[in-house]
């Protein structure tokens, strides 16, 4: 082939390969699998339709026989519920609707007797307008927290102090008439932001991530991390013209996407505070983080903030969005291998925020085969990756009514955008009406579509996504150079992505076609190079024996490539 890396490429990658190969257990998360539980959803245990952490130790050997190494729970901490525990009113409590200190203990220990990892959400950012420190600091400018919030003064004509504003729409200042003053919201107004230029606050911070570690966490999952400082100046946004308003669901109903946000997010002291989130991580052997980024360019984020010192991985929005093609796929991760040096990325292309892939990348066509073929093509891209709970049955997005909306977001922005509530329906463990989650009506109601995927029928289908998930992940999990080695991608026409995994011990080629249409490819090196491996569970393309690959529609061909 004539595109080889430089000498100066295959040195980083030696490099970086024998840190992902590594030689201790403090590693795992080099490569590793994440399954995303959204423990609302995923298994009720005391019948009010909520789910819970009970539910969830209930539920472990499941999750242990998908192949994963780690769990990553979102928010189960005490909380109003207004954003559904992103908004935390005590980051050392779980609420009572998900149990007690003594259920997340025992989930911690019944996890790790299966081998796996727990790593839980912490919003470090804001709090909910009734954590203690809010409480106190609203009542007045003199008292011993009065400076742990942003607070600022109206201008001359009462309007706020500048022009942000809230992801979930309108202003992102709420008027106090406690203080007089106004206090800054990047999010709800009932998610007040935290003053991380006060030295306290950031202390007081890193106390909370340092009890969970205390109790034997695996890690963190840092929700919108470069959003913990704000621009001292209290600077304006630029406006945004209005080709450029797009990325990360901000349409242009919603106003964020009318500005350029430079001053109330991804400010440079934020990197001091993640070092120092890194030091007290590197206290704790086998801790790791994983920063969300939402920013500007939030790839050159997500290789700032992973850069050795700072947090071991990033990931952000780029495979989240509605832009599903084989260039862009290669793109984002080229761009980012190009700064991340041996910083370490981890991709997703479903969570708890967005339309659930199925749905979102499968507009033309859904099927078993497309659902592998996503999981497959994610599991094999250089990082480590997160998978969303119901990816592994092939769930499709939950089209509700608005009368069961409960997302904030969704309800502010109905019917164009209809909110996160589609993709955080509870699991389906079997085809019952209430599908074996609860015995009482579940939170949000679970459509006819999702029971007829349940898990219990799929487990005795042996042809079942399910079924085929499993296999795949079990044998991805054996591959070295899928878990720790370089990735080169070759020059391919739409749909296909083809690239190079490879590491000392193992060198693959591997080809995805992302549309459900055939495709006929060239073929890189001749058929004496090449020797064609079985991933199970996949739709799988052929070598024609004339010099080109053949791949049926959402299929992937897989090939061993030493001799290349």
């Amino acid at each position: 082939m004539n595109d080889e890396p430089d000498r100066t490429t295959l040195v980083r990658n030696e490099s970086m390969q024998e840190q992902a190969m590594g030689n201790s257990d403090d590693q795992w998360w080099r490569g590793g699998l994440f399954y995303q539980v959204y423990p609302r959803s995923f298994q009720d245990s005391n019948d009010d339709g909520i789910g819970d952490l009970p539910g969830l130790i209930s539920r472990l050997d499941y999750i242990a026989d998908l192949g994963v190494d780690a769990i990553w729970i979102s928010p189960f901490f005490k909380s109003p519920m207004m954003d559904f525990g992103y908004d935390v009113a005590d980051s050392r409590d779980v609420d009572p609707i998900f149990g007690t200190l003594q259920d997340f203990d025992e989930l911690l220990e019944q996890a790790h007797q299966r081998g796996l990892k727990v790593i839980i959400d912490q919003i470090p950012s804001h709090t909910s307008s009734e954590h203690p420190w809010f409480i106190e600091s609203r009542q007045s400018r003199t008292n011993p927290r009065a400076d742990w919030y942003v607070w600022a003064d109206p201008r001359e004509d009462g309007t706020p102090p500048n022009n942000w504003l809230s992801i979930f729409g309108g202003g992102a200042w709420q008027w106090d008439p406690r203080r007089r003053q106004y206090y800054l919201h990047n999010f709800l107004a009932s998610q007040p932001d935290l003053n991380f230029h006060n030295p306290e606050v950031v202390d007081a911070v890193l106390d909370n991530l340092r009890f969970w570690l205390d109790r034997g966490v695996d890690g963190f999952r840092l929700d919108a991390i470069n959003f913990c400082y704000q621009d001292r100046k209290l600077r304006d946004n630029p406006a945004k013209p209005a080709h450029l308003r797009t990325g990360r669901g901000f349409s242009p109903d919603n106003p964020y996407a009318y500005q350029f946000h430079y001053y109330n997010n991804t400010q440079p002291e934020n990197i001091t505070f993640i070092e120092r989130i890194r030091q007290l991580l590197d206290q704790y052997p086998g801790a790791t983080t994983l920063g969300e980024i939402s920013s500007e360019d939030s790839v050159a984020t997500m290789a700032e903030y992973a850069a050795p010192g700072r947090l071991h991985m990033s990931y952000s929005f780029e495979l989240l969005t509605d832009d599903f093609s084989a260039s862009h796929i290669r793109a984002t991760v080229e761009r980012l291998e190009a700064d991340i040096g041996d910083g370490w990325a981890c991709w997703a292309i479903s969570n708890h925020d967005v339309e659930r892939v199925i749905s979102r990348w499968g507009r033309h066509g859904q099927s078993k085969d497309f659902a592998l073929m996503l999981t497959a093509m994610l599991c094999s891209l250089r990082g480590s990756a997160c998978i969303y709970q119901g990816e592994e049955l092939g769930l499709p997005e939950a089209e509700l009514p608005y009368e069961a909306l409960q997302d904030p977001y969704g309800l502010a922005f109905w019917p164009d955008f209809k909110g996160r509530d589609g993709c955080r329906t509870p699991i389906p463990w079997n085809a019952s009406p209430l599908a074996g989650f609860s015995t009482a009506e579940p939170w949000l109601p679970i459509p006819d579509s999702h029971r007829r995927l349940a898990v219990e029928d799929q487990s005795s289908t042996p042809d079942s996504i399910l079924n085929r998930f499993r296999k795949l992940i079990a044998w991805r999990q054996r591959q070295p150079a899928l878990r720790g080695g370089s990735i080169r991608f070759l020059d391919t026409p739409e749909p296909v992505l083809m690239f190079l995994r490879e590491c000392r011990e193992q060198r693959l080629l591997l080809a995805f076609n992302l549309s459900d249409q055939p495709a006929l490819i060239r073929q890189p090196g001749t058929p004496e190079q090449l020797i064609q491996l079985n991933w199970p569970g996949l739709a799988r393309g052929r070598l024609t024996g004339d010099g080109r690959m053949e791949l049926p529609g959402h299929s992937a061909v897989i090939l061993d490539a030493a001799l290349l």
